[in-house]
């Protein structure tokens, strides 16, 4: 009698092992092909030439964070003035202002693009002061004004007259920055996202053109005027007067 052939079912198990051994050894391979991957991507990361890891750029500091001097200042001795005077807001809050001095530079706030040939900025100083017991918002309430006619042709439309200051006198886009601190004063503090001014301190304040004028301009032409209404209701701009 023929006998039929039956496949013996150990070699069919190890056939299957083998299979599955393949199975789990590709699987490792795979997976560990990913780590290594990811490892090498991680060390180009990590490993940048400039030190950084590229993944977290910096962030920007928030409005009251400081880094020293270079922040508002260094500190100084109280500067020559003009008489203070003092202003009060609808809030409630109070300012003393006092006029340094005024001129022309051609990076008035620092590095910035040199004007054109034959213009500069201009520029004037103040002190500004914090005449409350309490803090109170950092604000600048000077503008700088300049006579009309010695602004260039170009941008002489963008020279503003304002209410109560002479009709001769316009101003221009204007940028202002606290230079130094007087007397150690503390520097502004964020409060829920606005900068406030401690009780008492002061600041030197220098508010510039942002535009170009006639580099001929002197000093005796420019004027500082308090003219917003937040600061004088009556509709007549205050002039700060220099030393």
């Amino acid at each position: 009698m023929a006998t039929s052939y039956r496949p013996n079912r150990s070699n069919r198990s190890h056939r299957r092992k083998k299979k599955s051994n393949a199975g789990r050894l590709g699987l490792a391979g795979a997976l560990a092909g990913a780590v290594g991957i990811a490892a090498v991507a991680a060390g180009i990361v990590v490993l940048r030439p400039d030190g950084e890891s590229g993944t977290d750029p910096a962030r920007p500091a928030s409005a009251g964070q400081g880094d020293g001097a270079g922040a508002q200042g260094p500190s100084v001795p109280a500067p020559k003035t003009g008489p203070p005077i003092g202003f009060t807001t609808p809030e409630g809050y109070g300012y003393s202002l006092a006029a340094i001095k005024a001129g022309t530079d051609k990076q008035p706030l620092g590095a910035t693009g040199a004007p054109p040939s034959g213009t500069t900025y201009a520029y004037a100083d103040y002190v500004l002061t914090n005449s409350q017991r309490r803090p109170v918002l950092l604000d600048y309430p000077a503008d700088l004004f300049l006579p009309k006619a010695q602004v260039p042709s170009s941008t002489r439309e963008r020279c503003m007259p304002q209410p109560g200051i002479p009709d001769a006198m316009c101003t221009l886009p204007n940028q202002s920055k606290i230079t130094a601190r007087v007397g150690g004063a503390k520097e502004p503090v964020d409060e829920n996202g606005s900068l406030m001014i401690p009780a008492g301190a002061s600041y030197v304040v220098r508010i510039a053109t942002e535009l170009p004028v006639d580099a001929g301009i002197s000093a005796d032409d420019l004027r500082l005027y308090v003219w917003n209404a937040r600061f004088t209701n009556d509709r007549k701009g205050v002039q700060l007067a220099f030393p």
